[in-house]
């Protein structure tokens, strides 16, 4: 899931190389934490968070195919 979500946000990006995924598990809960460059954070959010709620809506539909409950949040 760590590599669909770096693979989804790299075409978000103007800066590939600054995001920087990082992943918590605690059971079966997941929490990724994804750091990318501030420029590049309201191409990510959406408006009113839009794109963001959609990688959520991805990573978590595929999540659920492995029993998986994954949270995902952004910051710059």
């Amino acid at each position: 899931m760590k590599e669909l979500l770096m693979h989804i946000l790299s075409g978000l990006v103007s800066k590939p190389e600054a995001v920087q995924i990082e992943e918590i598990v605690k059971g079966n809960n997941i929490d990724y934490k994804v750091k990318v460059d501030s420029e590049d954070l309201g191409s990510v959010i959406g408006k009113g968070g839009r794109i963001a709620n959609s990688i959520r809506t991805v990573v978590r539909s595929s999540a659920k195919k492995q029993d998986k409950r994954v949270n995902v949040s952004f910051d710059a």
